[in-house]
């Protein structure tokens, strides 16, 4: 048992090469660590510069609280406050060392980030345990399933009787899957006039770089707000109405961290609207591991394989601008069966899943009992 765990607030760095990066190099080290165990790859850990990058997120702001013992970085949890909607809510990262797991690390930190957590007024919390596929296969072991939509987590997971010891309830599943890149050229063109077929010459495709063009900046933003009307079981979108300026905002945003946005937008053109889009994101320090964001399809438009005209392209242009990418890494709800069905077109394989878990903190008194 871990008694002389330490837990204090990490201080960030103005850059990596002064003496008082040590900790924070440290820190992010950890996470490294744990997504190696978890995972058997770092494609998911942070580098060092490229988390001190996303510590400026103008629309989160971050806090990393750590556990020492014999003054060793053992533990982190990061704790992001979105700063301009879901201003009840707090997500926490928790990482703690292998040798260090299950000897009352976690439960220290994750007791002092609820503290925090409230005292920023912040009530609703949540955190993710993950799970790799071959963890998921042993029926025997039991599955606990989420309160909302598909899939399931396995009871034996260590992080999941975490969770749950915690007062952590499972809310939602996030299915995790990669693709290989580049994609093979003949399974492009198969894909391409297969969709071209179902749409039968109705759309148009445009392609953009990191800043929409002015003329689609408004159509976007509507694209953006119908997405949210489609809910994700779990989380309230309702908070954040997009427009022109906020995008403008968000896209300065994703400049300003290094990351690169590759985007294809698909345009009916009888009426000159845009139905659909899907963007890629390009972390500034890690150019081979690539990361699938929104892909949306109006709802009038659905059933002519536009999901997947618009993904064979978009990962065509992203491997034209970024030949190292080697890994292209997505995240869906298990009830989304179209994009499911579309990624295994495209060649994506699931590498787990991930639990979205929920806490509701009360105003006053011991944050666990």
């Amino acid at each position: 048992m871990a008694n002389d765990v330490r837990i204090e607030q990490l201080w960030i760095p103005d850059s990596l090469d002064g003496q008082d990066a040590a900790d924070f190099i440290a820190a992010v080290e950890v996470g490294r660590k744990v997504r190696m165990q978890t995972w058997g790859s770092d494609d998911l850990a942070y580098a060092p510069g490229e988390k001190l990058l996303e510590m400026a997120d103008p629309y989160e702001r971050q806090v990393i609280l750590v556990a020492k013992v014999g003054g060793e970085i053992v533990g982190t949890v990061d704790i992001a406050l979105p700063l301009s909607d879901n201003l009840d809510l707090a997500e926490f990262a928790l990482d703690i060392l292998p040798e260090f797991q299950g000897q009352g690390v976690g439960r220290q930190l994750l007791e002092a980030a609820e503290h925090f957590a409230r005292d920023e007024g912040r009530h609703t919390i949540l955190i993710d345990t993950n799970h790799p596929s071959a963890s998921l296969g042993d029926s025997e072991a039991g599955q606990l399933v989420p309160g909302t939509g598909l899939g399931f987590v396995p009871l034996n997971s260590r992080d999941v009787e975490f969770a749950r010891h915690s007062g952590y309830t499972l809310q939602h599943i996030e299915q995790f899957s990669a693709c290989r890149l580049p994609l093979d050229s003949v399974l492009v063109e198969a894909l391409e006039t297969e969709a071209e077929e179902a749409n039968a010459g109705r759309y148009r495709l445009h392609h953009w770089t990191d800043r929409c063009p002015e003329q689609w900046l408004e159509a976007v933003a509507v694209l953006e707000n119908s997405a949210g009307e489609d809910g994700v079981p779990g989380v309230d979108d309702t908070g954040m109405v997009f427009d022109g300026r906020i995008l403008r905002e968000a896209e300065d945003a994703a400049i300003a961290q290094g990351r690169r946005t590759v985007v294809t937008a698909v345009e009916h053109i009888a009426s000159g609207e845009l139905v659909g889009l899907t963007t890629i994101s390009v972390l500034a320090l890690r150019p081979d591991v690539v990361f699938q964001d929104d892909t949306m399809v109006l709802r009038d438009h659905r059933g002519n394989k536009l999901g997947l005209l618009i993904k064979v392209s978009n990962m065509e242009r992203l491997s034209e601008q970024f030949p190292d990418a080697r890994v292209l890494y997505t995240w869906n709800a298990p009830e989304n069966r179209y994009l499911l069905t579309v990624n295994q077109q495209l060649g994506f394989t699931t590498a787990g899943v991930t639990g979205i878990w929920q806490k509701e903190l009360p105003d006053f008194g011991p944050s666990v009992s």
